[in-house]
């Protein structure tokens, strides 16, 4: 945000002088009359220090201005007073810079869509879609409200898969370093007991051994590998052909793919749901939904069905054309064209695929567990049983 040199004087002909910051010189001399002063001079300071680097708000700050807004405009409070209102109660400083650019733009003479839209990530395409319908239709304080409770929808849902991801991801990473500490510093001293005896060796011993010699020898080049593999594999996904071949194969995956069409349904679901109930037009929320899609197969699906429907099909018709959604959805879709519930019946299947996806979730997490146990405590066994064969060949042989 830009930053004003000023001087101006107050109502008793007091001079001041300092500087503040502004979307445009406009802005600034609306600040300084809000604080009694007027501008005298007024430069534009544009030195790469006096400029601060734009913060991004996170999805929790998001969700909290977005509910303290729709609360204070339900209130009947107007819009200006309600984000300086907001500019006093917030601290956070990066929510203080975006109320202070939106009310400059407020100021110029733009909605508040565009006002947000201004500002970047995270005002998404359907958040401003959503207000931009809001201050159309007069019910702003209404879609702001949906608004926030679906953010905090979305917070929650994130916030319950990162903790589900927690424990299993440690259990897995703690099982590697042991294993690979195991193989790589405990076996190597127990085989050199093994090779001064002279035994022939059971052939579980001699794999364990094998494998133990190849991860010394060969375990930097391994890693290194590795490491070339990952950035090798980030640098292609930057590329749109092979993040759309990634999707693809997603999709394609057992199990995994029909998970991921889940999510996507459901998420396309809700998004059109909250769309179409603000009174978005129907392409428009499409066009807006589709953004929300994260697997890019899918989102080129959802062009080709805008495309369609603009051609005048019907939206379930188009979906099913696709082959890309469930039929769930598909008949729901049908059903709220023919009734002219569209919102309802997309706001029903949407919750129906979001409770199917955590139920395929909650079942794939309650099974990795034993799985992975089962699975470290086979290694464990083999380790185990490379490692007493020989001692146990030994001691016979002694007592003979």
């Amino acid at each position: 945000m830009p930053t004003y040199r000023y001087q101006a004087v107050d109502l008793a002909g007091k001079t001041h002088g300092a500087s503040l910051q502004a979307d445009s010189e406009r802005h600034a001399r609306q600040l300084l009359r809000e604080q009694g002063l007027f501008a005298r001079q007024l430069k534009r300071h544009d030195s790469a220090a006096a400029q601060p680097r734009r913060q991004r708000l996170s999805r929790a700050q998001l969700c909290e201005l977005t509910r303290q807004l729709a609360t204070l405009t339900g209130a009947g409070i107007p819009l200006v007073d309600a984000l300086h209102t907001l500019e006093r109660q917030l601290r956070q400083p990066a929510l203080h810079a975006v109320l202070v650019a939106v009310r400059g733009a407020l100021a110029e003479g733009l909605g508040l869509a565009r006002s947000l839209a201004r500002q970047g990530a995270p005002f998404t395409g359907l958040y401003c879609a959503l207000v931009e319908a809001g201050e159309r239709s007069g019910r702003l304080a209404q879609v702001l409200t949906r608004l926030a409770d679906h953010l905090e929808q979305v917070q929650r849902q994130q916030h319950k898969a990162r903790t589900a991801l927690i424990y299993p991801c440690v259990l897995m990473g703690v099982s590697l370093a042991v294993v690979v500490g195991l193989m790589t510093f405990v076996v190597p001293k127990l085989t050199e007991q093994f090779a001064h005896s002279g035994q022939s060796l059971p052939w579980v011993t001699s794999l364990l051994i094998g494998i133990s010699q190849g991860l010394v020898s060969a375990g930097p080049w391994l890693l290194g590998l590795a490491i070339l593999l990952t950035l090798l594999g980030g640098w292609l996904l930057r590329k749109p052909y092979w993040r759309l071949r990634r999707d693809e194969l997603l999709l394609r995956l057992p199990r995994v793919g029909g998970l991921l069409q889940v999510l996507e349904s459901a998420r396309l679901a809700r998004s059109l749901a909250i769309l179409s109930g603000s009174g978005v037009a129907l392409l428009e929320a499409l066009q807006v939904a589709t953004e929300t899609v994260a697997n890019r197969r899918i989102r080129q699906a959802m062009e080709q069905v805008r495309q369609q429907v603009q051609g005048g099909t019907s939206l379930h018709r188009a979906l099913d054309a696709s082959q890309q959604f469930p039929p769930l959805l598909v008949n729901m879709v049908g059903s709220g064209e023919a009734s002219g519930t569209l919102a309802d019946m997309l706001e029903r299947v949407a919750d129906d695929q979001e409770r199917g996806f955590a139920r395929q979730v909650d079942t794939a997490m309650a099974l990795f567990e034993p799985l992975m146990i089962l699975v470290m405590g086979g290694v464990v066994l083999f380790i185990v049983l490379a490692v007493l064969l020989p001692i146990m060949q030994l001691n016979q042989g002694l007592q003979l």
